[in-house]
């Protein structure tokens, strides 16, 4: 394993390390199918405390991108987004300098956590620092959206309304924090598979209830009004698929949860607890399954950010 990458005796100009949270929809709305065939979205996503950490390093000596990382079953080569992030970013400002980076995962991979995302997005912030490039959010998001649909959200957490296919967010006010458990059930969900099994069971496509509609025209937004409205359109399909999911769910509900849902296409499934106390006795409490991985972190975290 290659030992991590130490910014903390480097130059500011040389060197920094930039968090990574995940994400959770709290409302997940899958519209109608675009021209280019992806669907339209509506949703409310919510950054939680559990991160990654993306460590990235100028280094004179080659002009190569290389990326190393302390999860050997994570490939570290093109096929990595962090990768193709810095790619992005290198073509987008037109140089080529070497690049170190290390990244460290704590984030389940393939768990509906946005980890892959948000990993990319740390590295287009930690390359607009290290190169002086001066982006806003929005420009970032703007390289960001060519790598994946949730790559965006994570320039304008820790909430937002998304829509389109991901490329269009809006930040919300959502004062207070909550308690978030995370059960990863050891094993993924296609995200393909996903949208394909949703279509073919629908025979038309719902659409956005006024009290959705009503959530994304707000500035501010509180925890009552939004766990009111917590939904997920691809529950009914997965869970018929992966019942042990909707078992996951009651099991969180009975613990105390306010509410529980499938995030994203699965498979974690999580619940909203009154607070990050609460949360952590319900996942000491939860009767986890020998691959269950679970997980307790606060909401309100920022978005991505340096550390140093």
């Amino acid at each position: 394993m290659t030992k991590p990458l130490s910014a903390s005796n480097q130059a500011p100009s040389c060197a920094v390390t930039v968090s990574a949270p995940a994400k959770v929809n709290v409302i997940l709305r899958v519209l109608d199918r675009r021209a280019d065939g992806f669907h339209n979205l509506w949703s409310l996503m919510q950054t939680v405390g559990l991160e990654d950490e993306v460590s990235l390093r100028l280094d004179e000596h080659h002009d190569e991108i290389r990326l190393h990382c302390d999860d050997p079953a994570l490939a570290a080569d093109r096929t990595n987004l962090v990768y193709r992030a810095a790619e992005a970013v290198l073509l987008r400002c037109r140089r080529r300098v070497g690049i170190e980076i290390m990244l460290t995962k704590r984030i389940p991979m393939g768990a509906g956590l946005g980890g892959g995302s948000s990993d990319a997005a740390a590295t287009i912030v930690g390359l607009n620092r290290l190169l002086d490039l001066q982006w806003s959010a929005a420009d970032m998001a703007r390289v960001g959206q060519t790598l994946g649909s949730d790559v965006p959200f994570f320039f304008f957490a820790p909430t937002a309304v998304v829509t389109g296919r991901g490329e269009e967010v809006r930040s919300v006010h959502l004062p207070g924090e909550r308690g978030i458990v995370l059960v990863y059930p050891g094993f993924s969900i296609e995200t393909k598979w996903a949208y394909q099994t949703l279509a073919s069971r629908r025979t038309r496509v719902r659409p956005l209830s006024d009290a959705h509609a009503s959530l994304g025209r707000e500035q501010r937004l509180s925890w009552e009004q939004v766990l009111e409205r917590t939904e997920n359109d691809f529950e009914e399909p997965v869970f018929e698929a992966y019942p042990a999911l909707q078992a996951i769910k009651h099991t969180l509900l009975k613990l105390g949860a306010e509410a529980a849902l499938l995030s994203g296409s699965g498979a974690t499934v999580f619940g909203v607890f009154p607070d990050e106390r609460k949360a952590r006795q319900a996942a000491s409490d939860y009767p986890a399954e020998a691959r269950d991985k679970v997980f307790a972190a606060p909401t309100g975290c920022s978005p991505v950010r340096r550390l140093l």
